[in-house]
């Protein structure tokens, strides 16, 4: 009854509030122009981030019913909700005045130092070749930094045509609901389920042609939910780094490539993965879709795959796939800039 509950909860107030979001953005001026990087070709409100927060943290409250797998658990939720409260409030300033990457990137880990003072912490991560590899202390926390960081800007930066972020973040967090129910971590699989609901009533307003967008507030958010959701009960990085392998590869390609360039690495320009494919001349309905697939078939492997050398043979393998499908798009785009090489 508690898992129908929670769903629900988020679902409905998600539903429910996202087209108020989308009047209240207009009425006050957050609102999205189109612009030569930009897709969209109509003026689209960014408040998306409001219904996401109220409904997520809402449907976590709902949770709390349920006794906790961890006795720190609450401990940790209280770091996610005030880390998240603090990337809610600077997305919702960037989704009106355009805040600047540095800011935005102090703020991150800002969130990040407090979910991981929370105790929301990577201790540990499988070796397939024997024993798990622990951290110190030291180590830990840097590591745990990054990675919040990391699943913050990739939400981000994947959040570049209609429906792709949430349809993303709605499979990783089924992928989770899934592991930790396995693994009989009931609590922490309600958090999981929250954050699936939540965008599950998001995004018939998101998807293609979309009625409003995540902003920054609502991506910011889901990283750091995303990221958080893969450590409380025991770090699952590994069933992370599946599930989201071409996205965080997306970001560390454009980063590479950005810096190449001379470029700051958080330029905004329209080099991620989907954006080529767009310019490739594939549907933004087509190309939502085929990262759906991949991302449900990588998180079906996540989930069949026993922990270990088979889960690091899928993660090479996707990996390698990725890499050169980015290597033969940016080619043919080359060609296609300069048809006379």
């Amino acid at each position: 009854m508690i898992f129908f509950l929670v769903f629900v909860t988020a679902f409905l107030l998600a539903l429910g509030l996202t087209p108020l979001a989308a009047r209240l953005a207009i009425r006050t001026g957050a609102v999205d122009q189109p612009a030569p990087r930009r897709v969209h070709l109509k003026p689209t409100p960014r408040l998306g981030g409001l219904s996401i927060f109220i409904a997520f943290f809402a449907a976590i409250g709902v949770s709390l019913l349920y006794p906790r797998s961890d006795p720190h658990e609450l401990e940790r939720l209280a770091g996610l909700f005030l880390g998240g409260a603090l990337m809610f409030g600077v997305g919702i300033y960037d989704d009106y005045h355009e805040l600047h990457a540095l800011p935005q990137l102090i703020a991150q880990f800002v969130a990040a130092g407090i979910a991981v003072a929370s105790g929301v912490s990577i201790l540990e991560i499988p070796n397939p070749f024997g024993a798990p590899i622990a951290f110190e202390t030291w180590f830990a926390i840097l590591f745990t930094l990054f990675w919040l960081v990391g699943t913050i800007n990739t939400v981000n930066w994947l959040d570049g045509i209609d429906g792709l972020a949430g349809g993303v973040v709605v499979i990783a967090g089924a992928v989770m609901f899934i592991h930790t129910y396995r693994l009989e971590q009931y609590s922490i699989a309600l958090l999981a389920l929250a954050l699936a609901g939540t965008i599950l009533g998001f995004l018939p307003f998101n998807f293609f042609p979309a009625r409003i967008f995540l902003g920054s507030a609502g991506a910011n958010v889901l990283g750091l939910a995303l990221g958080v959701l893969s450590i409380i009960g025991g770090a699952k990085v590994a069933t992370a780094l599946l599930v989201l392998g071409i996205p965080i590869l997306d970001v560390a390609w454009q980063i590479v490539s950005r810096l190449r360039a001379g470029k700051s690495p958080f330029s905004a320009d329209r080099g991620h993965l989907h954006h080529r494919l767009l310019d490739l001349g594939l549907s933004q309905r087509t190309i939502v879709i085929l990262y759906y697939v991949l991302t449900a078939v990588f998180g079906a492997l996540a989930l069949i795959l026993p922990s270990g050398i088979y889960k690091l043979i899928a993660l090479v393998v996707i990996g390698v796939g990725a890499l050169l499908v980015l290597i033969k798009i940016g080619h043919r785009k080359k060609i296609r800039a300069d048809p006379e090489e």
